[in-house]
């Protein structure tokens, strides 16, 4: 949207423009009104173009709010200003509208000040992408020594008590029972860690998602989810995913074998499994001079009691866990394998809606279209 350009040609350039741009957009003139705005700033405010033309940039945001402030501050300074994690939230933008924002004065236009504004829970996705994949590093260091330091004293311990166990009571056979079993149960733990050690290139394929997701609900219905209501809501048209398909299967069931450990023995229990695209999320990630789209995303709901408060942010670490018995490396592992694929994943949880584990993968470029139903050899 464009409200005040003489030159119309300039304008569509300018538009152009400011259309290639991600980010939401908009220019305020002197009396507060928006003249100008991007496609991302329509989405972002929730208004088309007319309605923008008429309005105050006061007018999306709550009374004395902090970036009407700062529109302020750059007019009357002529300075460019950076503000950092700002709450913008209001019943015409919604809740939990956090940002940044990048203001700076229009030279060319007396009193005008144009503002780009970045939504921090995306950037606050990417930031804690970074924190996986530096967790996931420490955790192959330990692996690796913990392969060499442990495992092999293990299988020492473990001969020596099924040699004992052959000359020992029958009351003593049980210490060497449990001396076996809890030395199998430290190698098994160390074995899982030692796949934070693989670093070799995923090999990629386009794969139908929802073959994958039709693959993890049957084996969850004839295992740990048989009392579970599993729910489809897929998307029938959404491209094929550029991904490895034997990771995908193991993300997934690991996500759906939480969802159903935190439903319990719930008569009402239910799983959603959602496939969507989302366009226009494009993100800079490691391996790529490019900013990658990742318009692909795929949600595991489920309705248990939820995710404590606390861990919510941890939730992806190394070692944490809320079961008695977990070792804390199954969503490690998931958040290792997204972030292989240049993915990225956050849970949401409430003790009233349950827990929401979000995934946004990059599609395969070389189709326009994959529909439900089709094999993955097809899309080639």
């Amino acid at each position: 949207m464009t409200v005040q350009m003489s030159d119309g040609s300039a304008s569509a350039t300018a538009q152009l423009l400011l259309n290639t741009l991600r980010h939401p957009v908009v220019m305020i003139d002197s009396d507060g009104f928006i003249v100008q705005a991007n496609a991302e700033a329509e989405d972002f405010f929730r208004s088309g173009a007319t309605i923008l033309a008429r309005s105050r940039l006061s007018d999306f945001v709550p009374f004395g709010s902090p970036l009407v402030a700062l529109v302020e501050q750059v007019r009357a300074q002529r300075v460019a200003i950076n503000e950092y994690r700002v709450d913008i939230s209001s019943p015409r933008l919604g809740p939990e509208r956090m940002v940044d924002i990048h203001a700076a004065p229009v030279s060319e236009v007396p009193g005008a000040v144009a503002l780009l504004l970045q939504e921090r829970s995306m950037a606050d996705k990417i930031d804690r992408q970074m924190v996986h994949r530096g967790a996931a590093r420490s955790v192959t260091g330990l692996a690796a020594m913990l392969a060499h330091e442990i495992k092999n004293p293990l299988s020492g311990i473990r001969g020596a008590a099924q040699l004992l166990e052959h000359a020992v009571t029958d009351e003593d056979r049980a210490l060497t029972r449990l001396i076996t079993d809890e030395t199998d149960r430290i190698v098994a733990l160390v074995d899982r860690m030692e796949v934070f050690s693989d670093e070799r290139p995923v090999e990629r394929a386009p794969i139908n998602i929802h073959l994958v997701l039709d693959h993890v609900k049957a084996a969850a219905r004839n295992g740990f989810a048989r009392k579970v209501t599993i729910v489809e809501d897929y998307d029938p048209s959404l491209p094929a995913v550029w991904a490895n398909r034997d990771q995908l299967v193991q993300v997934f069931l690991n996500l759906v074998k939480n969802a159903a450990e935190a439903i319990g023995d719930r008569a009402d229990g239910e799983i959603r499994l959602t496939t969507a695209f989302r366009p226009g999320i494009r993100l800079s990630v490691p391996g790529s001079p490019d900013r990658v789209a990742l318009p692909l995303e795929f949600c595991v709901h489920d309705n248990g009691l939820g995710v404590p408060e606390d861990m919510r942010p941890i939730i992806f670490d190394p070692f944490v866990t809320s079961k008695q018995n977990g070792s804390g490396l199954g969503l490690a592992l998931v958040a290792k394998i997204v972030g292989a694929h240049g993915g990225v994943i956050e849970c949401e949880s409430s003790g009233q809606r349950g827990t929401m584990f979000r995934i946004l993968m990059p599609a395969w470029r070389g189709a326009s279209g994959f529909s439900y139903g089709q094999e993955e050899e097809t899309a080639s």
